[in-house]
């Protein structure tokens, strides 16, 4: 298998997630159940699909699908998160794989898939490449899940004034402003020949105390993974005052669910 290797960010400089495995596993959201349940719905996923789980992180798609009964494997760059997630496997009485990889080149077998999804990651990833990969592990007719769950930024809401004390800390970061709608997804499959594309979207809120959105703020790429540690420590008091002083007692943070499919022929 070749060897991972890390993402970078706008200005060049490695992107290490493996830092952020606390947080990542105490206070960043997974998936919520509706978004497995529109799934299964829809007849995307079903008990006994081979399922890989690309830039899996700490597996809240990978054991998603495994508690849906689907055979799961996760595979990821950073060793620490997919620690993380072979733990939570075994907290949740859940069996599914965890592999390290790239998603580009997996060095896994040929059509051993029928359900290849990415979650919150797709963008890290050299998409011609991934998706020349993706059809050599999908079986016939198997399926390929790009999904997104992120928080929407808009003037003034919480979400909004985090990302510009972000920007004063980290000035060009290029994902500041993401509403979490990804048309270019639709168009890498239109593009690519695959069949029966569709996409979906919806939004929910996410309740959060002010430590735990702290939390889920220093895994952002923006912050935990590119800044260093005393500049993410800074960071961190500066958006504790800003909670304190603009958004005291509980966080109803809204979230954007988007999903794109496609089959291959």
């Amino acid at each position: 298998m070749e060897e991972p290797h890390a993402a970078t960010d706008h200005e060049g400089r490695p992107i290490d997630f493996g830092r952020t495995a606390v947080d990542y596993e105490r206070h960043r959201p997974g998936f919520p159940d509706s978004f497995f349940d529109e799934l299964a719905e829809r007849r995307w996923i079903r008990p006994g699909l081979r399922a890989l789980d690309l830039g899996t992180g700490t597996g809240t798609l990978a054991l998603g699908f495994a508690a849906r009964g689907l055979l799961a494997t996760g595979l990821d760059i950073a060793p620490e998160l997919l620690d993380v997630a072979r733990a939570a496997a075994a907290d949740q009485g859940l069996v599914a794989r965890f592999v390290p990889g790239r998603a580009e080149a997996t060095g896994l077998d040929n059509s051993a898939y029928d359900l290849v999804s990415a979650g919150q990651c797709w963008w890290w990833f050299d998409a011609e490449a991934t998706i020349t990969e993706v059809r050599r592990v999908l079986a016939p007719t198997g399926r390929l899940l790009i999904c997104n769950f992120s928080y929407v930024p808009l003037p003034g809401n919480v979400a909004g004034r985090t990302e510009d004390l972000i920007l004063q800390h980290n000035p060009g970061w290029p994902k500041a402003g993401w509403r979490g709608v990804h048309p270019e997804q639709v168009r890498a499959l239109d593009e690519s020949g695959f069949e029966q594309v569709e996409s979906f979207s919806y939004t929910v809120d996410v309740a959060f105390s002010h430590e735990a959105w702290r939390g889920r703020i220093r895994t952002c790429n923006g912050v935990g993974s590119a800044l260093n540690e005393e500049q993410v420590e800074v960071f961190d008091d500066e958006l504790a005052s800003l909670l304190a002083a603009e958004f005291p007692g509980e966080l109803r943070v809204k979230h954007r669910i988007f999903a794109t499919s496609g089959v291959v022929r």
